[in-house]
């Protein structure tokens, strides 16, 4: 027997019953889930290195024993302010670095084709286990069914407040409140390098196409909006934590039946 899901308007009642798709049969592989995202966060860092010749660009020389100071390398000459002080070494002033980062360096994490599918699938297939879902923290206790499925016309939706208002109706009012409420300072250095507040995951929007909801959802704190053709397992399950509550378009719905499992 093939399950069904509700279809919700955007005044939040039922619409019509629609087939789920196979996808949401496959069993969460949480390792693979967790492998996926680290690929993907790996992919977006930059590669950095420094020149191999930073600190070495001065004709330092050990004067070695016989002086009475110590052997570190120091600048030729006399007369000028730097005249034999020391150089080169990296506890010097100006010296080189002693382990700098080497831009050859490989920072990606390579995942097999099969298997960052089969993470996909099963990213996708947790935003129906409810009980992953309350996991992760979201506050699903006023909605009836999983995932969340809206009318298409969610998608012309053009006004934040109108976003809040749908949301209202569907029951999601205790999670725009958790996410709001949620923000917290960072402890540390990082309060000073752009970074200050930390921020709740919210809700996750997936759209096939994008008539004005975007910019509608974009500005709401917690709040991703994602097509269905860039879906991907960190949308999925930020932090490596699949499970995250997600609000699915029709037509992106039906999307999913594309999706093969074996």
């Amino acid at each position: 027997m093939v399950d069904k899901i509700i279809v919700l308007g955007l005044d939040g009642k039922e619409k019509e019953s629609i087939d789920v798709p196979e996808v949401f049969s496959v069993v969460p592989r949480i390792d693979l889930i967790e492998r996926a995202v680290v690929s993907i966060l790996a992919a977006q860092k930059q590669p950095q290195g420094r020149d191999p010749l930073a600190g070495k660009k001065n004709n330092a020389e050990s004067w070695n024993t016989g002086f009475g100071v110590a052997r570190v390398p120091r600048r030729k000459g006399s007369g000028y302010p730097d005249a034999r002080g020391a150089a080169f070494a990296p506890m010097t002033v100006k010296g080189r670095v002693t382990h700098p980062p080497r831009p050859e360096h490989t920072t990606i994490k390579r995942v097999n084709k099969k298997e960052r599918q089969k993470a996909l699938l099963s990213a996708i297939s947790a935003t129906k286990v409810r009980a992953l879902v309350s996991e992760r923290g979201h506050m699903v206790d006023e909605i009836a069914n999983l995932p969340i499925v809206l009318d298409d016309k969610f998608q012309t939706v053009k006004k934040t407040s109108q976003i809040f208002e749908i949301f209202e109706k569907i029951g999601l009012t205790k999670e725009l409140d958790r996410v709001k409420e949620g923000r917290t300072i960072r402890a540390g250095k990082g309060k000073s390098r752009g970074r200050k507040y930390k921020k709740k995951k919210g809700p996750l929007i997936v759209i096939k196409d994008n008539f004005g909801v975007f910019n509608a959802a974009r500005n709401i704190p917690g709040i991703d909006v994602i097509n269905i053709a860039n879906l991907n397992c960190n949308a999925l399950a930020p932090g490596t934590h699949c499970g995250r509550l997600t609000i699915w378009t029709q037509s992106a719905f039906n999307e999913l039946k594309k999706y093969k499992v074996n």
